[in-house]
Formats: C-alpha cells, sequence, structure tokens
C-alpha cells in the first residue's frame, strides 16, 4: 500500500532482479513493501522451473491485497557467455597470465567440460571464425580484459589483462568485432512461448540492434501474447545508430549500461543514457535505467556516494524506473538497497521543477507537429492541475494510454489510474508518476470519478473541498483515446 501522505509516494518506479536470495513470497512482500513495483526474471539463468515457481511465489506475495506489481522477463538474447567452472567455484584469473575460450561442439556451455583458471568454455561457435588477434574480450560487464593472442582451431587463446574473479556463466563482449548472431535464438522462442504461458507483463528483449528485431519477438509472442509490452534493450552501437525506428515499435525501453559501456567507449554512455530518456519521455514510452546502480550494496549496507548521484541523476534525466540487479538477485542487503533506492529516488523529485518538466513536454510535443485531442487534453489536464493547485489527478482507463499521456508531462501530483484490467494496472507500474487501481467494471464513468474521489477523502489521500482533476475517453471512443477532462472538488459522504 502507498503512504496516505501522498506527497511521499514515489513516483520513479523500481525494478528489482529476482534471484536465490529474494524469491521466497516472505522477501517478495518486503521488498514491495521497500518500493519494489517490477519483478525482473533473468532469463540467462535459472530453469522454467525455478522461473515459474517465482512467478508463483510473487503472485502468492501480492494475492489478498490490494497491490500491483508487474512481472517482466528478461530473454537472454543473442548474447556470448561463459561455461561452467569445476565445483561451481569462482576461480582467479591473474594479469599476465594465458587463458583460452573454447568451443566445444557438443558441450558448448561447459556442462560436462568445466572450466579452471586457465580455460572456460564459450557458447558462440563462431567465436574462432570472428575475432583476430590483437583484439579485445571482455567478461562480466568489463570486469575481466583479454587480449586474443592465437586462434588454434575453435580455441581463442589470450592474455589476461587484469587480475579478477570469474564466476560461471558471465556475458562476453567483443567490443569492435562484428558477430553473425540471430536476433533471436531458439531458448529465447522457447523462453518467451513459456512467459506467454505464465502470464508475464513485459518482456526485456536483450540486444535488439533494430526494429526488425522487435517485430520478429512480437510475432513469437502470437495472438496469445498481443497485450505483453516488448521493452528494447539498447546495448551496442548498432542499437543506438537504430534508435529511433526501434523505438517506434517498441513500448518502453531499457538502458542497459552493462554491455553498452563496453560495446562503446564508456565515457560515452551518459551522453547515450541522457539521449535515450529524452526521445523515451518525448513520445511517452517508458524508460529504465540499469545495471550497477548500487552495485557496492551487494556486499555493503550503504552505498558509496557516486552510485546515490548516479539514480538522483537517472530521475532528474525524467526515467520512468531504475533497476537493480545483483543488489537483489544475490546481495547482502536486498531489502536496505530498495528503501535506499526509494529514498534517493523521492529526494531527487523533490527538487525537479515541475513547470520547467512541463514546458520540455510540450514543446516536443509542438515540434512533432499538431497535437491530437487525446494530446490537447492530456496536456491540459497538467497545466488546470497547475492552476488549480489540484492534489490528485485520476483517470479512466482500460489500456493505459491515457495515464501515459498524461505522465508524459511530469505532474507533481500523483496520477491514479483506475483500470478493469489487471493486466494494464500491472504495466502502469512502469510510468512514473502513475498508480494503477483495478476495478471490476468500467461502467458509467461519472459514477467511477465521483466514488473514487470521494475514497481519496476517506482514505486521507485529499481533504473534503480539495480539486481532483480527472480525465477518460466519451463512452463512443476506442481504447486509448482521450477527450474528457473534469475538475472534482472532493466531498465525503
Amino acid at each position: 500500500m502507498a503512504p496516505k501522505n501522498i506527497n511521499e509516494w514515489i513516483k520513479t518506479k523500481i525494478v528489482c532482479t529476482i534471484g536465490p536470495v529474494t524469491q521466497s513470497p516472505e522477501m517478495l512482500k518486503k521488498l514491495y513493501e521497500a518500493g519494489m513495483r517490477c519483478c525482473r526474471l533473468n532469463f540467462s539463468h535459472g530453469t522454467h522451473e525455478y522461473h515459474a515457481q517465482t512467478i508463483s511465489n510473487i503472485r502468492a506475495a501480492m494475492s489478498g491485497t490490494p497491490n500491483v506489481c508487474a512481472i517482466m522477463l528478461d530473454t537472454k538474447g543473442p548474447e556470448i557467455r561463459s561455461g561452467k567452472l569445476a565445483g561451481g567455484v569462482d576461480v582467479q584469473l591473474v594479469q599476465g597470465s594465458q587463458f583460452t575460450l573454447k568451443h566445444i561442439e557438443d558441450d558448448p556451455k561447459g556442462l560436462e567440460n568445466k572450466g579452471d583458471a586457465t580455460w572456460v568454455c564459450q557458447d558462440y561457435a563462431r567465436l574462432a571464425q570472428k575475432i583476430s588477434v590483437g583484439k579485445q574480450i571482455c567478461i562480466d560487464d568489463g570486469l575481466i580484459s583479454l587480449t586474443v593472442t592465437a586462434i588454434n582451431g575453435n580455441d581463442v587463446v589470450c592474455t589476461v589483462n587484469n587480475t579478477a574473479m570469474l564466476g560461471e556463466t558471465k556475458g562476453i563482449n567483443l567490443p569492435g568485432t562484428e558477430v553473425d548472431l540471430p536476433a533471436i535464438t531458439p531458448k529465447d522462442k522457447e523462453d518467451l512461448i513459456f512467459g506467454v504461458q505464465q502470464g508475464v507483463d513485459l518482456i526485456a528483449a536483450s540486444f535488439v540492434r533494430k526494429a526488425d528485431d522487435v517485430k520478429e519477438i512480437r510475432k513469437v509472442l502470437g495472438l496469445p501474447g498481443r497485450g505483453i509490452m516488448i521493452f528494447s534493450k539498447i546495448e551496442s552501437q548498432e542499437g543506438l545508430d537504430n534508435f529511433d525506428e526501434i523505438l517506434e515499435v517498441s513500448d518502453g525501453i531499457m538502458v542497459a549500461r552493462g554491455d553498452l559501456g563496453i560495446e562503446i567507449p564508456i565515457q560515452k554512455v551518459y551522453m547515450a543514457q541522457k539521449m535515450i530518456i529524452k526521445k523515451c519521455n518525448a513520445v511517452g514510452k517508458p524508460v529504465i535505467t540499469a545495471t550497477q546502480m548500487l552495485e557496492s550494496m551487494v556486499v555493503n549496507p550503504r552505498p558509496t556516494r557516486a552510485e546515490v548521484t548516479d539514480v538522483a541523476n537517472a530521475v532528474c534525466q525524467g526515467t520512468d524506473c531504475v533497476m537493480l540487479s545483483g543488489e537483489t538477485a544475490k546481495g547482502k542487503w536486498p531489502i536496505e538497497c530498495v528503501a535506499m533506492m526509494a529514498e534517493i529516488v523521492l529526494q531527487a523529485e523533490v527538487s525537479l521543477n515541475p513547470i520547467d518538466e512541463y514546458n520540455s513536454a510540450r514543446l516536443a510535443q509542438v515540434n512533432r507537429g499538431k497535437p491530437t485531442v487525446a494530446e490537447s487534453v492530456s496536456s491540459s489536464v497538467v497545466s488546470t492541475a497547475t492552476d488549480l493547485t489540484a492534489k490528485l489527478l485520476c483517470v479512466l482507463s482500460h489500456t493505459g494510454a491515457t495515464a501515459r499521456s498524461i505522465a508524459k508531462y511530469k505532474p507533481t501530483q500523483p496520477c491514479v489510474c483506475i483500470t478493469p484490467s489487471d493486466q494494464t494496472a500491472r504495466q502502469l507500474c512502469m510510468t512514473r508518476g502513475v498508480f494503477p487501481r483495478i476495478v471490476g467494471s468500467m461502467i458509467g464513468s461519472d459514477q467511477i470519478l465521483n466514488h473514487n474521489v470521494t475514497k481519496f477523502v476517506e482514505e486521507g489521500l485529499i481533504k473534503e473541498g480539495e480539486v481532483v482533476i480527472c480525465s477518460h475517453g466519451d463512452t463512443h471512443s476506442s481504447p486509448g483515446s482521450t477527450s474528457v477532462m473534469k475538475v472534482i472538488v472532493s466531498k465525503s459522504r
């Protein structure tokens, strides 16, 4: 439940990666209470049985409560990963030592042939054909750097550039080397179909390089998965080059800074993040900022000052969501980490100037051309709320489009979206400033609005006599159309 003081409502949403330390219903409840609004399931790891249990636990944790939490399936994607290690124990790679990446055709993942401090399997069959001597290879978000010194058959022999620990199934990047990986792997197809069967709300599509990649994923989801939102992860220079076309066919975007910071010069990640967030804000599509946001809290109870500033900066840039990875999947302080992120986010939101935010969004709309009726009504809702010092916004929406359109203008007031769709409610957990409520029916717009505004008074969210700005489509509008704005002065029963 959100705090009764609406000034304490956190507009920016927190995405948590769920792992062994947070999989239980009890831990999931605690994460939600601390501020989590979306559970990310990383399909680079774990079996379908494991993820099915996690999904079941998430639903059990939310059952019997008004709490709404989205479920995100993050695909493995056309990535390259290292294999297993002997005994499942991390090994130390020593600077200057020789280390070999092997591809064993009948065991590319190293399930049987488990590596050690001198070699490990990798799952890209054409690595030896695509890489060349002198090229760099990065492992585990760039924590390990190798230089290729020789190629012997399927073995790529390297020199270790820095001493570091290597764990199992870590991501491998090849900066400056073109690869011919498919947009969707056979595993991805199996995982996507599994996600449809399990009723996930969102797909985080890894390593999207062009619009056709998103369209291919949509085809796999098919008619049964037509309501699932696709968030394209931007992780390469090609993804940046084709960003406009990717954004057009995506429902949202994730700034996946880990791989992006390896594929492009790390000092350029900040500007890439800023560009992506700005363009997503302009069209009202949710954007997630991810990777190493509070990384030190995997082991430490407090973040670094730089991490705090990083989270706050993403909020000030306009991100809809901030994401935690290892911090909540395997860290020692998962609950404290979410609580800390919530505190940082709240402080950053207070620092924003709502007039500047509104004018920026309005200018972006004007630059795109003549606004639609829905656009004009949405911007009017926010400007009217400012003029009348309204306490809340309240919208009725089947699809969530009205709420997302209003949220684009970054209103100071929280926007409560009333919807009959469970899936729409969960998906709105990805949009900044929107707080979904589920109702059984949307028949009778005036009655629903008046009833809920009265409930807001009874719940102590607003006081009698305070203003609520409301919006919805008319009875003849198609879903996603917004044409009505109402000003309601609250009163008790």
